[in-house]
């Protein structure tokens, strides 16, 4: 009887993956080096966080190996191991939108290693038939029901889960800007290289599903030591998602809520006790416990058998100063992917997208009464939202290696009508087992 329903098993597996049966363990790993150059550009003037007018060189390279294991009946286990080195423009300074996602705050000219991921996830099938998963990093290959409840519990990013896209969801291989990966209202929580601790659930039911998780905060504004008062201090999100099919063609639409509780300076705050010492307003002084919430959506539809386009919208108020992300309020973006089949290049990619960031009125009015951000600080502000386009091909080599050129046109930088148009140059090479 055993046999029988092992062979059984087996069988609806080697069905499932024409052939390969489900992984018991996994093993792969990334290389990711990208360098960018910035020509000068026109700038009436300058503050302490500002983007330097200034020709500057940024790189980034980053190398991670993920492991992962069946424990035990629907359950895995995942750990990564990762290692950053960098150096930014002008210090992660003077965009909404950074050039490079890939760089994390904390990177520097000597490459340190550190654990990214040390996770569980746990399955529990309820039928509604079968659902193949491929082998990917952070994924066993396998055959799952496609009504199920899955728990994820550990160390992780909020982008593991939430906000993904088919198009532009990872700086690796899609596009590169900061506000066209993720959401740019979307103030996620983690550490300052992109990490945290939290708990997950999500239910999947075919054609639709929802997932709910709240995440460790940074003990301060993007920082790397992270609050464990997790009663108190707190990220959390829910997330609806519902799969598309216009015109025979897939797509994906998902909509997106967070609410976040932390030691945060609010910019009204800041101004009024500015307007009392006659000193510029300083987030640092009027911080204490506040929330901050917000919304997200984004959509993917496949338009051709190698034609793509996305779409992602953000908000959230602005009053509350930027806790773990980017200084962006709300932000739209527009774009598109097309494979190369039509000149000869079936595994090319050609991606072209816009994104417009915004801040809210209280967070203008910092900024021009001399305020600093953790990212923005010019010192005054002629407000204009910030722009972006990004173009980039990537050819692909092999199976496993990757090269891309990008370019990216930034109007307005730091939202500054008196600085830019800046320009971004840059050249990336990607390798994956």
């Amino acid at each position: 009887m055993k046999r029988a329903c092992a062979a059984a098993l087996l069988a609806i597996g080697r069905a499932a993956f024409a052939g390969e049966a489900p992984e018991d363990w996994s093993l792969h790993g990334q290389a990711t080096w990208v360098t960018q150059k910035k020509p000068a550009f026109d700038a009436a003037y300058s503050g302490p966080r500002s983007l330097s007018p200034d020709a500057e060189h940024a790189y980034s390279f980053t190398a991670t190996v993920f492991g992962g294991a069946r424990l035990w009946r629907g359950a895995e286990g995942y750990v990564n191991l990762e290692a950053i080195q960098g150096q930014p423009f002008s210090n992660q300074t003077g965009l909404g939108g950074f050039p490079n996602a890939e760089l994390q705050k904390t990177a520097g000219p000597a490459a340190t290693w550190y654990r990214a991921r040390l996770f569980v996830r746990q399955t529990f099938g309820f039928g509604g038939g079968e659902e193949a998963i491929e082998a990917d990093a952070n994924q066993l290959r396998q055959a799952l029901d496609k009504r199920r409840l899955v728990i994820t519990a550990g160390q992780m990013a909020v982008g593991d889960l939430f906000d993904d896209n088919r198009y532009s969801h990872d700086p690796r291989t899609d596009f590169q800007n900061g506000a066209l990966v993720s959401s740019g209202a979307f103030d996620y929580a983690s550490d300052s290289r992109g990490y945290t601790y939290g708990i997950a659930a999500e239910w999947h039911d075919v054609d639709w599903g929802v997932r709910a998780a709240r995440y460790l905060q940074p003990k301060e504004p993007n920082g790397l030591a992270l609050d464990t008062a997790a009663g108190s201090h707190y990220g959390d999100q829910v997330e609806f998602e519902h799969a598309l099919a216009l015109a025979g063609r897939a797509g994906r639409v998902r909509v997106l809520a967070f609410h976040n509780v932390a030691v945060m300076g609010r910019y009204r705050d800041a101004l009024d006790l500015a307007a009392q010492t006659g000193l510029p307003p300083d987030l640092t002084q009027v911080r204490r416990r506040n929330s901050k919430w917000g919304v997200a959506a984004n959509i993917e539809q496949e338009v051709d058998s190698d034609i793509g386009v996305f779409a992602r919208a953000s908000w959230n108020p602005g009053a509350t100063e930027v806790y773990a992300f980017a200084e962006i309020d709300r932000s739209a973006a527009l774009g598109t992917v097309i494979g190369g089949a039509r000149w000869g290049r079936k595994d090319d990619q050609l991606g072209i997208a816009f994104v417009a960031n915004g801040l809210s009125a209280a967070h203008r009015d910092y900024l021009a009464a001399g305020g600093l951000g953790f990212f923005l600080g010019d010192g005054r502000l002629a407000y204009g939202p910030e722009e972006v386009l990004e173009a980039r091909y990537g050819v692909q080599l092999g199976s496993h290696f990757t090269v891309g050129a990008d370019y990216q046109h930034i109007l307005h930088p730091g939202y500054n009508r008196d600085r830019g148009p800046a320009n971004f140059y840059g050249l990336r090479l990607h390798a994956e087992f």
